[in-house]
Parts: structure tokens; sequence; C-alpha cells
């Protein structure tokens, strides 16, 4: 039947994002430099900033980008995909299911016992996907809070608890301004250890 069909892909495409997000970038360019586990230093966290503190910018830098790939692009072809299978295409629910496997796989990849990083740079990645004048806007806010500050957590609270409020004033549909506060709200229930340093004036700075 028609509706089992569009079910199956809808769960098939969704799995699939959920293991493209665990790819562990992080840890591995760590495990393949300096043969230890990522998450045994630091923050514990597979993301850019604590590759780093480990590695230098240059690392930091790509595995921001590969991260933010892992984001931009499925959602993108998401969003493909929803019109050319009719995947509920008036709901634009495809590319939100997608986005919010990419985050959860992020931070909790299947491949390496479901402990990774807070899913920052893909989830700024998957609201790139969604609206690129919104991720355009993120991205520029993000950075800018990140040269002000010197604290990446910092920046990174703000700019994802400010991207819901950016979708409904640019008049994204109504999915979009759901999946970006309820991811908003996850991610910034990941940085809740941050949280803790920033009160208690402990939380590392990207640079002096």
């Amino acid at each position: 039947m028609l509706f089992d069909n569009l079910y199956l892909n809808t769960a098939i495409i969704v799995v699939i994002a959920y293991l493209t997000g665990a790819f562990p970038t992080g840890y591995l360019l760590v495990k393949l430099k300096k043969g230890i586990d990522i998450r045994t230093v630091g923050s514990g966290s597979t993301g850019a900033t604590n590759v780093k503190r480990i590695l230098g910018k240059k690392e930091y830098i790509a595995v921001m980008v590969v991260d933010a790939l892992k984001g931009i692009f499925p959602v993108a072809f998401a969003k493909y995909l929803e019109v050319k299978l009719g995947i509920f295409p008036e709901y634009s629910i495809l590319p939100v299911l997608v986005a919010t496997a990419l985050i959860i796989g992020h931070s909790k990849p299947v491949y390496i016992g479901f402990k990774g990083g807070k899913s920052v740079a893909t989830g700024v990645g998957s609201v790139v996907g969604l609206s690129w004048p919104v991720g355009l806007v993120a991205i520029i806010l993000w950075c800018n809070l990140t040269w002000f500050t010197k604290i990446v957590s910092i920046s990174s609270i703000i700019t994802i608890l400010l991207t819901p409020i950016l979708m409904y004033l640019l008049k994204q549909p109504v999915s979009y301004v759901i999946y970006s506060t309820i991811g908003a709200l996850y991610i910034v229930y990941l940085h809740r250890s941050n949280i803790q340093r920033l009160i208690e004036g402990k939380e590392n700075k990207i640079r002096e």
C-alpha cells in the first residue's frame, strides 16, 4: 500500500541519517593521530573544541567543517526526497526527521558506545540545510560571539537558542520552528556541564 511504502521509506531514510550523524569525526582523528580516546581527555566530548585542545587549530577547523557538512547535505537531500518520493511534502516533515536523527546520532553515536559530541556543528549544519538564510545568520552570529567572548559554549548556547526565533522571523515552515526549538533545548541540555562551569567561572576559553 502507498502509506506503507511512505512510512517504510521514511524509516529507512531516518535510520541512514542517524548512522551518518553518528560518524565520529573527532574521535577517529584523535585516535589516528594520537592513539588515544578523546573521550578520556579534556571535556570528554568528541567535538571540535575538544579536538583543538588535543591536536590544534587545523584539526579543530577540519572536524568542525566535516561535522557541519554531516548536517547540511543529508537535510538538503531530504528536502529533495520528500518531493521526489512524495513523503508528505506539504508538512515539511522529512527534513526535520532527518535533522533530528543527525543531531541524536552525533551526540549518541552507535559506533563508539553512544558517547559523542554536543551536536553544535551538526545542528547548525542541519539548520543551513533547512534554511540557508537562517543558517548563514546563525554562523555569523556564532563566529562573532566566539570572537568576543572567547568561550565556545556561550556562543553555541546563545546561537542555538536564537535559531527558532530566526526561523520564525524569516517565515520558515512551522515544522522547522518546532525542530529548532526542540533541537536547541536538547543541545543546551548536552551543555549542562559547560553551564555549570560557566556559573563557577571555570569554563575554558578558546584563546587567551
